[in-house]
């Protein structure tokens, strides 16, 4: 048999993709599947996310020395550094979270556009990496349709803890990536090997064919060619944290949390008109569209503002965008964030009757905020809309919302979501759009005969039609199960005694 380093193949633009739906597949990942050739940005997150800060500053600092490594020494040793430092210590459950709800918006940014054209035409598709399995497996099976992924296998203590280093063979570069082939298809091979590194030869040496993917700069693949859409994710960073921006968000960090603070404290005992004023100022960019109504007469009841939901602080900044004071019902709120509001937030128990009566009186009171889907949604996808609102009131108008976070992302379901708010001023200049529509006509009310199902539903149309956005019948349940685990229900004290 030729050996792989002295056997030579040709770039995958001209790998031909027909014909290939009853062949088997055998892909590199980084460099090959993933434009970027550093798979740092997902060790990255891993530190960061099941970690800690400081396991992410270690992790960073260790870049020099890795890839001096890299090049002059060792691959293997290099992202064995990596593994250790990312894994060491941390519960094989956390890792596993944190690589299905944060990591597959990052690697689907990332997928090379000429490898998934070839990669996504075969019937039967394998995924060969250095990468340590339980990172890259939640992605590429849902994403890219792949049947099994070989890679690094970590060793794992009793008590369900990662060593930090890999199970035997170790690391899967070279020779163990053949041996990995091997054991797995013994004398089937695939029809096809794809790789971008030399390393990568051995393995692609014992397909039917090989083809390499060329270190050249090109666009990845738009996100909506995946298999499936990317609706839900967690995580704090909003950009892949190269190492250059990960130095970056590090070093804003302390400037970030000092003007978080102003922006949270400075503006809670002024009046909204002052606010809206005092965000210009503050470097919070607030566009208004639309006409609100008028403020409620005394003694007539308020409107409900019915809005979609895209962090904690959609209520606040409606009521700085009206230049006046509203109440809100948010479905879990903690007592600190309830202290500090600067406007009236109840918490919705989801006890229906209880739920309505408290909304029935807050109408009563005056103005009044409610984002029917529940929970935040990142992505431009609207949850399914609860009903409930619609049959309290006729006098509904729909508030479209749309937010921009450049740094970090002010929504969290695994994280503590107290920090929430300061998340989302940390960003050195967020971004925020409300948009008012009309008042529904009666016609298009519970009160002209729609059922409260209708209302809601229409009302979710109108405000996806407005953002752009994607209406979808997932619910509060379905992100916290996707991304956590759970059901997304906040214990009562007495349910936690």
């Amino acid at each position: 048999m030729v050996m792989g380093a002295h056997r030579r193949f040709e770039p995958i633009s001209k790998c031909s993709s027909e014909g290939r739906s009853n062949q088997t597949v055998a892909s590199d990942l980084d460099g090959t599947l993933l434009v970027s050739r550093s798979a740092f940005p997902y060790f990255m997150l891993i530190a960061l996310e099941a970690g800690s800060l400081v396991r992410a500053l270690a992790l960073l600092a260790s870049v020099p020395f890795v890839y001096f490594t890299y090049l002059f020494i060792s691959e293997a040793i290099a992202i064995q550094t990596f593994v250790f430092i990312t894994f060491v210590g941390l519960k094989i459950k956390d890792i596993e979270l944190v690589s299905k709800s944060v990591l597959p918006k990052f690697y689907a940014e990332n997928v090379h556009p000429e490898t998934w054209r070839v990669f996504n035409s075969f019937g039967k598709r394998y995924i060969i990496t250095a990468n340590p399995r339980i990172m890259v497996e939640p992605f590429v099976k849902a994403f890219l349709g792949a049947d099994k992924v070989i890679g690094t296998e970590l060793e794992v203590t009793k008590s369900g803890r990662a060593t930090g280093f890999a199970k035997r063979p170790g690391i899967l570069v070279g020779e163990h990536k053949k041996a990995a082939i091997v054991k797995e298809f013994g004398t089937n091979m695939p029809d096809l090997g794809l790789g971008d590194r030399e390393t990568d030869h051995d393995f692609m040496s014992l397909c039917k064919e090989g083809f390499m993917v060329p270190n050249a700069k090109c666009e990845a693949l738009p996100r909506n060619k995946l298999l499936s859409p990317i609706i839900f994710h967690d995580g704090r960073l909003v950009q892949r944290p190269t190492p250059l921006f990960a130095l970056l968000s590090f070093l804003w960090m302390p400037i970030g949390i000092v003007l978080s603070i102003l922006r949270v404290y400075i503006n809670i005992p002024l009046p909204e008109r002052i606010v809206r004023n005092n965000y210009k100022v503050l470097g919070i960019n607030l566009t208004v569209k639309g006409t609100p109504p008028p403020p409620p007469k005394k003694g007539k009841g308020g409107v409900l503002f019915v809005c979609n939901h895209r962090t904690v602080l959609d209520p606040v900044v409606v009521s700085v965008a009206l230049g006046r004071k509203v109440s809100c019902v948010t479905y879990s709120i903690s007592k600190f964030s309830e202290l500090i509001s600067p406007i009236k937030a109840v918490a919705l128990s989801r006890e229906r009757e209880k739920d309505a009566a408290n909304i029935q009186r807050l109408l009563e009171e005056g103005d009044l905020v409610i984002c029917p889907e529940g929970t935040t949604c990142r992505e431009p996808f609207l949850l399914r809309f609860s009903a409930l609102f619609a049959e309290l009131t006729d006098r509904i108008v729909p508030v479209a919302i749309n937010t921009k976070q450049t740094v970090f992302y002010g929504t969290t379901v695994r994280g503590h979501k107290l920090l929430d708010p300061y998340f989302v001023f940390m960003n050195p200049m967020p971004i925020y759009e409300i948009t008012f529509l009309n008042q529904l006509p009666t016609e298009l009310t519970c009160k002209g005969g729609k059922s409260a199902i209708e209302v809601a539903n229409y009302i979710q149309r109108v405000l996806g039609g407005t953002l752009g956005f994607e209406c979808t019948n997932l619910t509060r349940k379905d992100k916290y199960a996707m991304l956590a685990g759970t059901d997304g229900r906040v214990a009562s004290k007495k349910e936690k005694a």
